[in-house]
C-alpha cells in the first residue's frame, strides 16, 4: 500500500522547487543590467514514478507520479548566434580601426583647403609668375621666398604630424598584446575552474558568462574559432563544457603553426598550456614579426601577410610592418613614402632648373649661376625628403640668390649659341640638367664683353613657373607635381569611403545579430515578473496542497475509530 504521506512528500518537492524557480527569477532579476549575465531558468524533472518497475510491485492501479525536482539550473543562450557576433565582432574591430586611422590621416592632410599642401605649391607657382613680371622686384623675390618656405614648412608638418600619429600606433599595438595575453590569461583560468566543477555535476553559470564575455573581446581583436570540450566524470547533460580557441583565416579555416596544427591559443582540454602574443619592432620602427610562445618559450610564428583579421590587424597594417627597411608597407609608412618622394621629385626638378639660371648681380657687377632653392643634404635613410626639406641657406641669407634670369643668349660664343639651344631642347634624361650646367660653367662659351644675364630678365623665373605642368616621374608613376598629389589624396579618400561604408554594413549586420542574442539572453522584467507570479501560484497551490493532506491525516488520527465511545 502507499503510504499515507505520499501525498505530503509530493507537495512538499512541488513546493522546494517552485521555490528554487523563485530564486532563479529573483536572481536573474538582479541582474537585469549587469554586463554579459545570461539569463537562468530551472529544469523541471519528474521525480520516479511509484512503483518502480520490478517483478514484486505491489499492485496498486497505475504508476503513480512523485512530484516534481529541479533537474539543473541552465543558462539560457544560443550557441549559434554567438558565432555570427563574434564573426561581426571581427570584422568591425578590424574595419573600425581601420578606418579611424584613414580619418585621422585626412585631418591632417587636410585636403582642399587654404591651408593644405596643395594650396601652398599653388601659390609658390604663382608667386613665380609674378617674379616672371619683374624679376628686379624686391618685394616679389621676398614673396617667392616666403612661398618656398612654406611649402617646405608644409612638408615638415604633414610628415611630423604623420610620424606623431604612427608612432601613437606602435603604442596602441603594445597595449592590445598586453590585452590579448590577459585575455588568454583569464580564459584559461576559467576553463581550469570549469574542468574542476562539471565533473561533480554542477553548472557553472557565471563561469560560462565570464567565458563568453572574454571571448566576444577577444574576437574583436583576432578572427578566431571556439570549440567546447565537455568534461568527464559525472557532469550534468546540460554542461557546456572548457573552450578551445583556435585562430582562423578570413575564410574559417584554422591557421596552421609549421608543425602542421592548429594555432590554439587555448587548450579545453588543459593538455596544452596557453599561448602568448608576441609581437618583435625591427629598430626602423616597422613590425618585422607576429607570433605567439607556449610556456616553454617555443616562437610559433604567423606570417604577415597572414595575420587574423580583427583590430590588431588594422592596428598593424596602419603601422607598417616587413621584413626589412624596404619593403615596409601599411597605411601610414605609404602615405608618408609618397610624401617624401613627391618632395624629393620637386625639390629636385626646381633646384635643378633653378641650377640653370643667375641671380642679380653683385656689388661689383658680378652675376652667379644658381644654386638650390631647397636643402636636401639632411635626407637619408630613416628621414625622408619630406622631413628634410627646407629652403636653402643662400636664399635665406640674400634675395639677391634667386636665380630669376635666364642665361644672355647674346652673349654666348656665336658657334655655341646653337649647341645651347640643342641643350635646352634635348630630351629629359638622367643627363639632361648636367650636360646644360655644364655648358655654362666653361667660360670658353661665352664672349668678355657682353653680360652673362640681365637682371630684367625673367626667363628662369617662368621656367620654375613652368614646372607646374611639367609631367615628372614619381616612382612607377607621371604626371605633374598637381595631379600626382591629387591622385594620392583621391586614393586615400576611396580607401576611407571603403572603410566607412565596410564599418556601416558590419555594425549593421552586428547590430541586427545582437539584437537577437539579447532577445534570447538578456533579463526582461515583463517576463521575469509573469514568471514569478506563475511560480508563486504554483508555490501557493503546492502548500494548500499540504494543507488539505494534513486534514486528512488529522480525520484519520484524531476522527477515526472513535465510534461509540
Amino acid at each position: 500500500m502507499l503510504s499515507t504521506f505520499h501525498a505530503l512528500e509530493t507537495a512538499r518537492r512541488a513546493m522546494m522547487t517552485q521555490q528554487y524557480a523563485l530564486h532563479t527569477t529573483g536572481h536573474n532579476i538582479a541582474n537585469a543590467n549587469t554586463e554579459g549575465y545570461t539569463r537562468q531558468r530551472v529544469n523541471f524533472v519528474q521525480t520516479e514514478s511509484y512503483p518502480a518497475v520490478g517483478k514484486n510491485s505491489p499492485s496498486v492501479p497505475g504508476n503513480l507520479g512523485t512530484g516534481v525536482k529541479a533537474g539543473s539550473i541552465q543558462r539560457v543562450r544560443e550557441s549559434f548566434l554567438d558565432v555570427q557576433y563574434r564573426n561581426e565582432t571581427n570584422k568591425v574591430g578590424y574595419w573600425e580601426t581601420r578606418q579611424a586611422a584613414l580619418t585621422k590621416m585626412e585631418d591632417v592632410l587636410n585636403e582642399p583647403s587654404e591651408q593644405g599642401l596643395n594650396r601652398q605649391i599653388d601659390m609658390f607657382w604663382t608667386s613665380l609668375q609674378d617674379l616672371t613680371v619683374d624679376p628686379e622686384d624686391a618685394g616679389a623675390r621676398s614673396v617667392v621666398r616666403q612661398r618656398s618656405m612654406a611649402v617646405a614648412e608644409t612638408f615638415n608638418f604633414l610628415h611630423d604630424n604623420l610620424s606623431a600619429i604612427r608612432n601613437d600606433y606602435k603604442n596602441e599595438i603594445e597595449v592590445t598584446q598586453r590585452e590579448v595575453n590577459a585575455i588568454l590569461n583569464q580564459l584559461d583560468s576559467v576553463n581550469d575552474q570549469i574542468r574542476k566543477i562539471e565533473p561533480h555535476g554542477y553548472l557553472t553559470n557565471d563561469l560560462y558568462d565570464e567565458q563568453d564575455r572574454l571571448l566576444d573581446q577577444l574576437s574583436q581583436i583576432v578572427n578566431i574559432q571556439v570549440d567546447r570540450v565537455r568534461s568527464g566524470g559525472q557532469a550534468n547533460p546540460a554542461a557546456e563544457g572548457a573552450v578551445t580557441v583556435t585562430l582562423i583565416d578570413d575564410q574559417g579555416r584554422p591557421l596552421l603553426q609549421a608543425d602542421g596544427q592548429p594555432f590554439k591559443l587555448v587548450d579545453g582540454t588543459g593538455a596544452e598550456a596557453r599561448k602568448q602574443m608576441n609581437i618583435t619592432f625591427d629598430p626602423a620602427n616597422f613590425v618585422s614579426g607576429f607570433a605567439f610562445s607556449d610556456q616553454n618559450g617555443v616562437q610559433h610564428t604567423v606570417g604577415l601577410d597572414s595575420i587574423p583579421r580583427g583590430e590588431m590587424k588594422a592596428l598593424i597594417e596602419t603601422y607598417g610592418y616587413g621584413t626589412n627597411l624596404n619593403n615596409v608597407t601599411g597605411i601610414y609608412p605609404d602615405m608618408i613614402n609618397e610624401l617624401n618622394n613627391m618632395a624629393e621629385v620637386f625639390a629636385t626638378e626646381v633646384n635643378n632648373i633653378h641650377s640653370i639660371g643667375f641671380t642679380l648681380a653683385d656689388q661689383n657687377g658680378n652675376v652667379q649661376r644658381g644654386g638650390n632653392l631647397f636643402d636636401l643634404t639632411a635626407t637619408q635613410p630613416g628621414v625622408g625628403a619630406a622631413k628634410a626639406i627646407k629652403l636653402d641657406a643662400d636664399i635665406v641669407r640674400s634675395l639677391n640668390n634667386i636665380a630669376a634670369s635666364g642665361v644672355n643668349t647674346n652673349g654666348i660664343v656665336a658657334a655655341q649659341q646653337q649647341n645651347y639651344q640643342s641643350l635646352l631642347n634635348a630630351p629629359r634624361d638622367a643627363a639632361y640638367y648636367d650636360n646644360i650646367r655644364a655648358f655654362l660653367n666653361n667660360g670658353a662659351n661665352f664672349t668678355g664683353g657682353s653680360p652673362t644675364a640681365f637682371a630684367g630678365d625673367g626667363t628662369n623665373a617662368k621656367r620654375l613657373a613652368d614646372i607646374k605642368d611639367t609631367t615628372l616621374t614619381f616612382n612607377n608613376d607621371s604626371g605633374t607635381i598637381g595631379t600626382y598629389y591629387q591622385g594620392v589624396i583621391g586614393d586615400m579618400a576611396v580607401s576611407t569611403q571603403e572603410a566607412t561604408r565596410m564599418l556601416h554594413s558590419s555594425a549593421s549586420l552586428q547590430d541586427s545579430v545582437d539584437y537577437r542574442r539579447k532577445s534570447v539572453s538578456n533579463v526582461s522584467l515583463d517576463e521575469e515578473m509573469t514568471m514569478m507570479i506563475q511560480y508563486q501560484h504554483a508555490y501557493n497551490a503546492a502548500a494548500r496542497n499540504i494543507t488539505m493532506v494534513d486534514e486528512m491525516l488529522d480525520r484519520i488520527i484524531n476522527g477515526m475509530g472513535v465510534v461509540g465511545r
